[in-house]
């Protein structure tokens, strides 16, 4: 048995490439346990995976955890959002998972919102204007390339959704996922039929939204997982919304997550309606709402162009005249999913060091001019920028974006914070806390702060500049970008 003060709960991030599970104990918050897992998926135009891979992951990753997660009392899911899993009628899935990367469902995205009332109409009613990676659009781009899919379809489901059913075998979804579907009305906390019935998803195929702190099922005996027969189960929730409780957040402090995407986002006690579309105006996991900017292009990117110059990541030189927009998949902020990557402003003394430099400057930029539009009004703009996810630990990183935020920066010392979030959903189902207060107790927000710096305004301008001229190229389609 563990030595644990407390009982254990498991929380899972399944994430785009991999499974995590942690076994926490829910008094103290050690990470007593935990186990991974990868996911393949489809490279080309579209971004597939088969779910069954992702059950397969977290069957392995609960393996590697060994008895302490037959031990848990309870388990959450947190995972990647806007998937599209289509099943049929034994549960088992129709075609791969559509993810939410998978930029195909661009234009079928324009004429959803030409058709449906326009961006305002749209932020108004469902706190979002949907992009490329929405759900909704990814269910009319089925339906107009694969209407077999759709009559084959007996319920719709999200990545976290999946997994939970498998554990349960009941049908459930929490608000925070919900919220990044483009078929929830924010305003109503409700499906919303005009869009379900415009888009031709008939409600009965969706799962119960589970409420905050509401038990979602209890884990039944008819699979091979160790866990008890019985366990309490909790919502889960998309990943966003789920390192925001790993976090313990409060409204108003900056979150910047640097991972396969990029994103930045706050807690807030008001409903987001932005109707420029920068901002998702999701609901978070605990009652309040999320306003969240995302880029398609963040580590993975860099990366690649580090490969390219055969450069360490962290081999960066300052200063130089290029700017790089590391477009390589389309992007979500700005809005250009059929943008590819572009380099402007090379002279004969550009080295490959300051080519990489832009490449980290042109990813941040991105995510600092959501930046504003995410926080309230009233928030204070001094407080450090929290800095999570893949790239948070590497200088680089940290320093472009001290550098061109001009506020300090703190990385916390947990790491996981997707699986951590979930853990402490789980956990509040057996204390009656709210999540959020579970984490503040577990300290996962403590870490270094990295002073602030003066704000680099030249080189944000000279980025803005250089988007602002090269639009018309930013949006035109080339030969490898999606089409209708």
């Amino acid at each position: 048995m563990s030595a644990a003060e407390g009982p254990l709960v498991v929380g899972v991030d399944t994430s785009t490439q991999s499974t995590k599970a942690l076994v926490v104990d829910a008094a103290t918050g050690e990470v007593v346990a935990s186990g991974q897992a990868p996911h393949s998926v489809s490279s080309g135009a579209g971004r597939e995976s088969d779910p069954r891979q992702w059950w397969d992951a977290l069957c392995e990753a609960l393996r590697q955890c060994g008895d302490a997660a037959h031990e848990a009392a309870a388990v959450s899911i947190g995972g990647q959002q806007h998937g599209l899993v289509t099943l049929d009628g034994r549960g088992e899935p129709v075609r791969p998972a559509l993810l939410w990367n998978d930029v195909r469902s661009a234009p079928q995205a324009r004429r959803l919102v030409e058709e449906l009332g326009g961006p305002k109409a749209w932020a108004d009613r469902t706190g979002s204007v949907p992009g490329a990676s929405f759900t909704v659009t990814k269910w009319a781009w089925l339906a107009e390339h694969e209407p077999e899919s759709i009559r084959a379809t007996k319920a719709v489901r999200l990545p976290h959704d999946y997994l939970t059913e498998r554990l349960t075998g009941q049908g459930t979804t929490d608000r925070g996922d919900a919220s990044g579907t483009g078929w929830w009305a924010s305003g109503t906390e409700t499906y919303d039929a005009e869009t379900l019935a415009h888009v031709g998803l008939d409600p009965a195929l969706l799962p119960r939204v589970v409420r905050p702190g509401e038990v979602a099922g209890t884990v039944r005996d008819s699979h091979d997982l160790p866990f008890s027969k019985g366990t309490l189960v909790a919502p889960g929730t998309g990943d966003n919304a789920a390192a925001a409780l790993g976090l313990g957040l409060r409204p108003g402090t900056p979150v910047l997550s640097l991972g396969t995407s990029g994103t930045v986002y706050a807690v807030s006690r008001r409903r987001p309606t932005d109707p420029t579309g920068t901002v998702a105006g999701f609901a978070d996991a605990h009652g309040d709402w999320l306003p969240l900017a995302c880029t398609l292009n963040c580590t993975l990117a860099v990366d690649r162009i580090a490969a390219l110059l055969s450069l360490d990541r962290e081999a960066v030189e300052p200063g130089g005249s290029a700017t790089l927009l590391p477009y390589l998949d389309g992007e979500r902020t700005p809005n250009l999913p059929n943008a590819s990557g572009l380099l402007h402003g090379l002279r004969h003394d550009t080295t490959a060091g300051h080519l990489l430099q832009a490449a980290y400057d042109g990813a941040v930029h991105a995510l600092l001019g959501a930046l504003d539009l995410v926080l309230d009004e009233d928030a204070d703009r001094t407080s450090p920028l929290l800095l999570i996810g893949g790239g948070a630990r590497g200088t680089a990183w940290q320093q472009t974006v001290r550098r061109l935020s001009g506020r300090p920066v703190q990385v916390p010392q947990a790491r996981e914070l997707v699986a951590l979030g979930a853990a402490a959903q789980a956990a509040g189902l057996l204390t009656g806390e709210d999540p959020a207060s579970v984490a503040r107790r577990w300290h996962t927000a403590a870490g270094p702060v990295l002073e602030a710096v003066e704000r680099d305004q030249e080189t944000l301008e000279r980025i803005t500049g250089v988007l602002s001229d090269a639009a018309p190229l930013l949006e035109r389609a080339t030969g490898n970008t999606p089409r209708a």
